[in-house]
């Protein structure tokens, strides 16, 4: 089902939104047997609460969704949306909307709220079908929506079908869609290309590491994307426990999560010129993977001392890190579902960053809360550096103690994009562990949306 408003239908059921304080108002200006039905169901304008009253012939007329209050709102996003897409099968229009923010909220909840992953199973689709909201850029919440979906399914994807090659194919898919151009560099070509970090963690698996170029846009400021596309991750030679190796389909969420912002940012026509730089790989345990103890040079010539196989992802964003940074891009982004130390510090619902350019925090930051994507800054704390310094080579990829695991491995990566003049680096988790309002347990995209409302700010011509 494509995620999309309907066509205005006349007759359609109009949904009137009330907040707690305008109950006793709206219920005056019912018919006094919508009024009687209301108070009887004792509808009260709570977040997301939904009374369909009956018409004549026993279907609904009219459908009454409580706004909530403030502080229900700032405690439960996508509420309204969500209850819109649970309404029986039928044509509705909203017939007021509140400000610009909670509107498109509440049409981006709907839309975000009709996605189905069905690849294996067929799933029932929203039968309600909602007119897009007079006022609202519909067409551009449509985008966004179709690019979250595209996240969602690469995360959801189970690795047997969505490895390297099958990473490959969705980002020449992507590409070919928007005219953009794709180079790829595999295998032992990687180390011709000076790219041999991401060639040590691939190698042990049947299908070959690689590093995915693609490039859009002709004029603008420059944007460089990199995204980690660690398909599974069995943790290498420091192998994972199962119950930790279960969700590692997602460690790929950061390459999933640059493709939904490349995607964002190509329908929209931005004018800028954008790159998107995916390291592809399985960290796989054969006879010639990596090892602990192993000491590996970086494209730019750092010595990294392989402390734990199961650190992997910092070492192939560094390669790609060193490549985007020669181009000197105006703005850099790296996403990975980088660090546990993230999700304990801040939890699964909030995509932490790292950036020492104050205005982009504070863009970033602002627009978070714009669009109900919500971020959180953590620091490049320098202090920290000689915590990832083991003496015998430059830099440790898992340093000992368990301390400040995201800000060090944060660190890790700003030795390798530092050339930029301005970076920020995303440790997503890329998953949603229970089913919330328009987030279905699974596969999701963090901070994306977030991004793409700073970046005409971020990054002006």
């Amino acid at each position: 089902m494509p995620l999309a408003f309907s066509a205005p239908v006349d007759g359609a059921i109009p949904i009137l939104l009330i907040a707690p304080e305008a109950c006793d108002d709206a219920m005056t200006n019912l018919p006094d047997n919508a009024a009687a039905w209301a108070k009887f169901h004792r509808f009260s304008g709570g977040l997301g609460e939904v009374c369909v009253l009956p018409g004549p012939a026993g279907g609904p007329e009219t459908v009454l969704i409580g706004l909530g209050g403030a502080e229900d709102r700032a405690r439960q996003r996508f509420a309204i949306g969500a209850a819109i897409a649970r309404l029986p099968e039928g044509d509705y229009r909203i017939e007021t909307l509140p400000d610009a923010a909670d509107a498109e909220e509440i049409a981006l909840g709907y839309l975000l709220s009709l996605y189905r992953f069905d690849r294996y199973r067929a799933q029932s689709p929203a039968s309600a079908r909602l007119a897009a909201p007079e006022g609202l850029d519909a067409a551009r919440l449509e985008r966004i929506a179709t690019a979250e979906a595209m996240t969602r399914d690469l995360v959801n994807t189970p690795a047997e079908d969505m490895g390297p090659d099958a990473l490959e194919a969705a980002l020449r898919d992507l590409a070919a869609e928007f005219g953009a151009e794709v180079h790829a560099t595999h295998g032992d070509s990687l180390l011709d290309a000076n790219l041999p970090l991401i060639h040590t963690v691939g190698r042990a698996s049947d299908e070959a590491p690689r590093l995915l170029d693609m490039t859009w846009g002709d004029g603008g400021p420059s944007l460089t994307l990199v995204g980690k596309g660690v398909c599974f991750d069995t943790g290498g030679l420091n192998l994972k426990p199962g119950a930790s190796m279960a969700l590692m389909k997602k460690d790929m969420g950061g390459a999933a999560n640059v493709l939904g912002l490349a995607r964002m940012i190509m329908s929209e026509g931005l004018k800028l010129r954008l790159r998107v730089l995916i390291p592809a790989v399985e960290n796989a345990v054969s006879g010639n993977a990596f090892r602990p103890g192993d000491i590996s040079t970086a494209r730019n010539g750092m010595t990294v001392e392989i402390n734990n196989t199961d650190a992997e992802g910092r070492l192939v964003l560094a390669d790609a890190l060193c490549l985007a940074a020669e181009d000197n891009p105006d703005l850099l982004i790296s996403m990975a579902t980088l660090t546990g130390a993230a999700r304990v510090a801040v939890g699964p619902d909030i995509a932490p960053f790292f950036t020492d350019d104050e205005g982009l925090a504070a863009a970033l930051s602002r627009c978070a809360v714009e669009v109900a994507d919500p971020v959180w800054r953590l620091p490049f704390h320098t202090p920290y550096e000689a915590m990832i310094e083991p003496g015998i080579a430059d830099l440790d990829n898992a340093p000992k103690g368990g301390m400040a695991g995201a800000i060090t491995a944060a660190l890790f990566l700003r030795r390798f994009a530092a050339p930029a003049p301005r970076y920020a680096h995303f440790d997503i988790y890329a998953w949603q562990p229970s089913a919330a309002p328009a987030r279905p347990k699974g596969g999701v995209g963090q901070g994306i949306r977030a991004l793409f409302e700073a970046l005409p700010e971020v990054l002006q011509p």
